[in-house]
């Protein structure tokens, strides 16, 4: 399977913004009309669309609801949720107003039991979102620590036969730093399923080496917005020869 560049779109307040490591004092908007920028990221050639809801992660229930369901109608390329779903019935929202995939992120160390339920359920609808900071994983839009590892979720998930993790260090994230590399090697080797990078990266370099490694694709934000590079020229950058 080739390597899929996901762009990000990150709601808060029903713009597309985004934050630095996180923090909601640190934001950058970048337009009032995400649903237009759903409609360029396709026409680019996204494969998918991996949208972010802020307000929800923070609140710890869905928020920006009617625009998620505006993009998930506005585009025909399969749309991944995330933010603040943290029971079965909003997963099932969810994939109601159009969602091909729910990320579920605080739910799956705060209700474990819960997470299993939703990973047999719906099977490859789910993605676990393991957002961590110095190893440990972060809650509530990364607001709060968890005393849990990151390495130790991870194999917990996967034992639970979860469809594919996403992994965030949260110190690279909209830093146009670098990808924490040596995280995803880790993980590749205490998993069996399929992983999905995001934070920190803003080249096309980080892009072919995170595909090097074994990552089933990346979540491309900031480096997107500030034109570090183009959909087209990540796309073509890992296209398989």
């Amino acid at each position: 399977m080739s390597f899929e560049i996901i762009p990000a779109i990150d709601l808060r307040g029903g713009r597309c913004v985004r934050l630095r490591q996180g923090d909601y004092s640190r934001e950058t908007a970048y337009s009032d009309d995400p649903v237009a920028v759903a409609r360029q990221w396709q026409a680019e050639g996204a494969p998918r669309l991996h949208v972010v809801d802020l307000d929800g992660a923070r609140e710890g229930r869905p928020v920006n609801t009617a625009v998620i369901e505006a993009i998930c109608r506005a585009v025909a390329i399969p749309v991944e949720v995330s933010g603040g779903i943290r029971t079965l019935e909003a997963i099932e929202a969810a994939l109601a107003r159009g969602a091909d995939r729910v990320q579920l992120g605080s739910i799956a160390v705060k209700d474990p039991a819960l997470t299993r339920a939703a990973i047999e359920r719906f099977g490859p609808a789910i993605v676990v979102a393991i957002d961590a900071r110095d190893g440990e994983v972060r809650t509530d839009g990364w607001l709060h620590g968890s005393n849990v590892r990151a390495l130790d979720l991870a194999r917990r998930l996967d034992a639970s036969g979860v469809a594919r993790i996403m992994f965030t260090d949260i110190s690279r994230d909209g830093t146009l730093s670098e990808p924490n590399f040596q995280a995803y090697r880790d993980l590749l080797a205490a998993v069996r399923c399929p992983v999905i990078a995001s934070g920190g990266i803003s080249s096309l370099d980080h892009l072919r080496e995170l595909a090097a490694i074994g990552c089933e694709g990346a979540i491309v934000g900031t480096s997107l917005y500030e034109r570090r590079f183009t959909l087209r020229e990540a796309l073509a950058a890992v296209a398989a020869p």
